[in-house]
């Protein structure tokens, strides 16, 4: 869909992804579904919470994953940490 959105997940990505790299994620995701580089200032809030929303459901989606063959799998790894 968008090539600029990275998988945040190892192994692509051999850390836990930071918070601003989830954010850049979902402010690309919400880039390309509205065609809005920059949003006018009449929709800068909807597309703003869109970003946020978009951000957290990211955060829980790679929270919960349990990436096999990485080991204890990334929540366990996370709950253990």
């Amino acid at each position: 869909m968008c090539r600029s959105i990275k998988t945040l997940r190892p192994p692509a990505l051999p850390e836990e992804a930071t918070e601003d790299e989830i954010w850049a994620a979902a402010l690309q995701y919400v880039r390309k579904v509205s065609g809005f580089r920059a949003p006018a200032a009449h929709n800068r809030e909807v597309f703003d919470r869109a970003v946020d929303a978009i951000a957290e459901a990211t955060a829980g989606l790679l929270d919960g994953l349990e990436v096999r063959g990485a080991g204890a799998g990334t929540a366990a790894a996370r709950q253990a940490g």
